[in-house]
Order: C-alpha cells, then sequence, then structure tokens
C-alpha cells in the first residue's frame, strides 16, 4: 500500500522562517563560514570588531565634535555620537551583507536545495556577534560618565534593538531577491547605507529637523524607524549620562506615539521582504 503524498510539496517552495528555526544546526554552520570566510588572512581577526568602529567614531568625533564643534552644544557628545554609530553599523551589516546573501553563495544554492532564508538570517547573526564589542565599549564609556539607566531605558535599547534587526532584516531580504534578478540593486544598497547615517540623528540631534524644515518633513523623519531606534538609544545610554532637561533630549510621544509607528512600519517592510523572497526564492538558482 502506497504511503500517503499529501504532505509532499514542491521543492524550493519551503516555510520561511519556520524552515530557518528547524535548521538551526545548518544556520550555525553558515554562520560559522560567514565568519571564517571574513577574516581569513588577517591577523587581528575579531579585533577589527573593536578596530573599525573605533576608527570611524575617532574621524566623526573630530570633524562633527572638534572642527563644527558640537561637542560643546551637546553634552557627553563622545557617549550621544558612539550610541548612533553603533545602531548604524548594525544596520548596515545586516542590509548589506544580507541583500547580498543570495547571489555570494549562488555556487551552493545551484548544487543541493536548502532554505534559501538561512543566508540572510546568518548575515544578522553575523552582525550580532560584531555588534557585542561595539556595545561593550558604549557600557564603558557610559559607566565612565555616570551612567544610571532605570528599568525604562534599559527597555528602550533592547526595542531599539529589535528594530533595527527586523527593519534591516526585512530590507535585507528584500534587496536580496532584487540582486539576483538585477545586480544594480548593489549599487542601490551602498547609497541607500551611506545616506542613513545622515538621515538619522546619529551626527546631530533631532531638533534641528523639526525647527530647521517643514513639518510634514519632521513626520517622514520620525517615521524612520532609523531615527527612533538611534533615539532609543540616546534614550537609554546617553540620557542618562546628562543633566540637561528632557525635551533636548528626547523628541516628544517617542515612546507612546512614535516607537509603536516605527514598530509597525519595520514588520510591515519585514512582511513584505519576506512574502517576495518566499515568492521568488524558487528561480534563485536558475537566475544564479
Amino acid at each position: 500500500m502506497n504511503a500517503p503524498v499529501s504532505h509532499l510539496k514542491p521543492p524550493g517552495q519551503d516555510r520561511g522562517l519556520r524552515d530557518v528555526l528547524a535548521n538551526r544546526f545548518l544556520l550555525k554552520l553558515i554562520v560559522d563560514k560567514e565568519i571564517q570566510i571574513r577574516y581569513r588572512g588577517t591577523v587581528l581577526g575579531l579585533l577589527w570588531s573593536y578596530l573599525k568602529p573605533g576608527v570611524q567614531f575617532l574621524v566623526f568625533y573630530i570633524a562633527m565634535g572638534v572642527f563644527l564643534e558640537l561637542n560643546r552644544g551637546i553634552e557627553n557628545f563622545a557617549v550621544y555620537l558612539f550610541s548612533g554609530i553603533v545602531v548604524m553599523n548594525l544596520f548596515g551589516e545586516v542590509f548589506g551583507n544580507a541583500s547580498r546573501s543570495v547571489v555570494a553563495n549562488g555556487g551552493l544554492l545551484k548544487k543541493i536545495y536548502l532554505p534559501r532564508q538561512l543566508f540572510p538570517v546568518s548575515n544578522l547573526l553575523v552582525a550580532f556577534v560584531h555588534f557585542v564589542p561595539q556595545l561593550a565599549i558604549l557600557l564603558i564609556a557610559c559607566f565612565i560618565t555616570g551612567w544610571r539607566p532605570d528599568l525604562k531605558q534599559l527597555l528602550a535599547v533592547i526595542v531599539g534593538t529589535l528594530i533595527v534587526a527586523v527593519f534591516s532584516l526585512g530590507l535585507g531580504m528584500l534587496f536580496a531577491t532584487f540582486n539576483v534578478f538585477f545586480r544594480d540593486a548593489e549599487n542601490i544598497v551602498d547609497l541607500i547605507v551611506m545616506v542613513a547615517t545622515w538621515a538619522s540623528p546619529v551626527l546631530y540631534m533631532w531638533i534641528m529637523v523639526r525647527d530647521k524644515l517643514w513639518e510634514w518633513v519632521y513626520f517622514v523623519y520620525m517615521l524612520n524607524p532609523l531615527t527612533v531606534a538611534v533615539e532609543l538609544f540616546h534614550y537609554g545610554f546617553w540620557f542618562p549620562t546628562t543633566d540637561m532637561p528632557q525635551i533636548w533630549h528626547v523628541p516628544p510621544h517617542l515612546l507612546t506615539w512614535w516607537t509603536p509607528l516605527t514598530v509597525v512600519v519595520s514588520l510591515l517592510i519585514f512582511f513584505i521582504g519576506d512574502r517576495l523572497f518566499r515568492a521568488q526564492e524558487g528561480n534563485f538558482a536558475q537566475e544564479l
């Protein structure tokens, strides 16, 4: 008697992230491979996770803090600046590498079948490997400047991290799909990452956008998940180290209005990226 076949499904049509969770061991192997490839032939290895953001911070601090004298107008400007840099580095690494992950693993995809979403998700985990050392440096700077956060500020950091993770992974899957069919997508990704730092309050305060641009621009600006994530990090790390009035630190309704809105925006981007990725993944091997 033949076995029932009703549970079978066509090759290449998987269950998305559920298959990623079901293949955790394979995910770990891909993450290990990505890290080994990243630092193959290097002398410093993972120490680059400390060196690269350190140099980036130093350049921005000298250019914006010393030359433009923002360090005089923003208390503990170093903590303020590095809080934003940490967020943008996480976004840039997840988004940039996830968007290239399918094409980069094209040789493997053409040989065997495995859940395609393993590749962008693995880049999210690799990014967190680099995110932790940067976070450790930020925490040291915060403690030196008298950091005394409350529970709400710690929760703000967690929510900000989740917003960046969901938003960047969603964009990564979206552009990973585009990149299979149109290699121009890689250049668009680079442009977005470059603009993102200046389109979020990393090097300046949010009040400059509110005071100098039209109200509708400020509304769109605050709907950007990266803007809110950076401000949540400022609220969690920088705010407890200063004595300035809260209105200068936190945009109005950050915790009660803007954060829930950008959570919805991030989930929407993730949903769109996931649906498009899953709809086209059966064609990836053929296109590559």
